[in-house]
């Protein structure tokens, strides 16, 4: 049995590694979107490689985790803190695979691409706000910033539909720019599922501080 001082480093560690992954997610998305505006098919490439990065990372934070808790056996609160760890560490996974399709579309579009639309910018702009937010929020376990992200995940939720609209008219007008419209959509998909994770996130830091499930993707 580790002491409890031994218990809080190991806690502690695992909080830092998960700030370090969730940059990590976020660096991936910034060159996915880099590569998907500058056509960049070698940058896409490499974030796709680099997703491997974020999944090896994932189990090895999971592993200590798992064996924490067998060394340990916390009590509720402590064990509470381990599994919502673990949870916020799947839903950084999983921003990662969309940092991953975004570069998928990338390649898939080619240099087909025309004008990226305006919105889809500021899209991601949002979306990485929210990360940050979410990373500070988790730092330090701040509940009015974790609440905020449902604010800002709605205007992610928007701008969304107004691109989708955006090219379901494009389509009708220019038939042959499907496969344009195609990745575009598909962008920006991705990008609004990268926001969901993240307001999982919140969700997990409010469940974390007040031990209460929220819901935040209303």
């Amino acid at each position: 049995m580790i002491t409890r001082n031994q218990f809080q480093g190991e806690l502690d560690v695992m909080s830092e590694d998960i700030i370090k992954i969730a940059n990590t997610a976020g660096r991936a998305l910034d060159e996915a979107m880099d590569a998907f505006f500058s056509k960049d098919m070698e940058l896409a490439k490499q974030v796709i490689d680099n997703d491997q990065k974020i999944d090896r990372k994932e189990l090895e934070i999971n592993d200590k985790a798992i064996l924490l808790i067998a060394k340990q056996q916390p009590v509720a609160t402590d064990l509470r803190r381990v599994i919502t760890t673990l949870k916020i560490l799947t839903d950084i996974e999983r921003m990662g695979d969309n940092a991953k399709n975004i570069a998928n579309a990338t390649i898939h579009l080619g240099k087909n691409a025309s004008i990226i639309p305006s919105d889809l910018k500021r899209m991601y702009e949002m979306t990485k706000d929210m990360l940050d937010s979410a990373i500070k929020a988790f730092k330090y376990e701040d509940v009015t910033i974790a609440r905020e992200l449902a604010v800002m995940d709605d205007g992610v939720d928007k701008l969304n539909k107004t691109i989708i609209s955006e090219l379901l008219e494009e389509t009708a007008t220019n038939p042959e720019k499907i496969q344009y419209v195609m990745q575009m959509a598909l962008c920006a998909k991705y990008l609004e599922r990268f926001a969901d994770h993240i307001t999982n996130v919140g969700e997990s830091i409010l469940y974390l501080v007040k031990g209460e499930n929220f819901n935040l993707n209303k």
